[in-house]
């Protein structure tokens, strides 16, 4: 397993070490010792998959309150992960990172909190799946909208499928100060 900073020194992107043969293949997907070496948490306490159609698009969200860490990844498919500083006073706030994943490469994304975090699906399904170091909170729950031209995302020109309410998310620049989390 190979661990790598993403271009914000805490975004990780995990690369599994896969052993095929004639019956398929194995990798380790997850090692406590290993993240705990490169600081990534272990501690996770929710776990969600989502299934879904070529085009859909969900996200960005974030909690403000009870942020989450995220450790990311696809079971079936291939999806551009998205990942958008939203850490008030960060060097980096508001710049936006993103890298594909699929269930040929099988790796995994460490997104921390402070991060608006979405993906868009690039095969006819996907199958996305990730772990959470923190509950999700309905009431906690805010977001930005993607389309948002300042955050340089480029997911092309194919049609886009999002819930109503993603697509009513404000550009990060209408923001309140006081709904964004605070960088450490």
């Amino acid at each position: 397993m190979r661990i790598t900073d993403g271009p914000v020194n805490v975004l990780y992107i995990i690369e599994p070490t896969i052993h095929d043969d004639l019956r398929g293949y194995f990798f380790e997907s997850f090692q406590s010792n290993t993240f705990k070496s490169n600081s990534i948490p272990t501690k996770f306490v929710q776990e969600n998959q989502s299934l879904s159609t070529k085009g859909t698009l969900r996200g960005l969200h974030y909690q403000l309150n009870f942020p989450q860490g995220k450790l990311v990844w696809v079971a079936k498919g291939s999806v551009i992960d998205i990942a958008v500083d939203v850490r008030k006073n960060s060097p980096t706030f508001g710049k936006s990172f993103c890298l594909t994943l699929d269930d040929k490469k099988h790796m995994r994304f460490y997104i921390p909190p402070g991060f608006a975090h979405g993906f868009f699906v690039l095969s006819d399904i996907a199958i996305f799946q990730y772990k959470c170091t923190e509950y999700y909170h309905p009431e906690d729950e805010y977001g930005i909208n993607w389309n948002d031209k300042n955050l340089e995302i480029d997911l092309g020109d194919d049609n886009k499928t999002f819930s109503k309410k993603d697509e009513l998310l404000p550009k990060l620049s209408e923001v309140d100060n006081n709904l964004l989390p605070q960088f450490n």
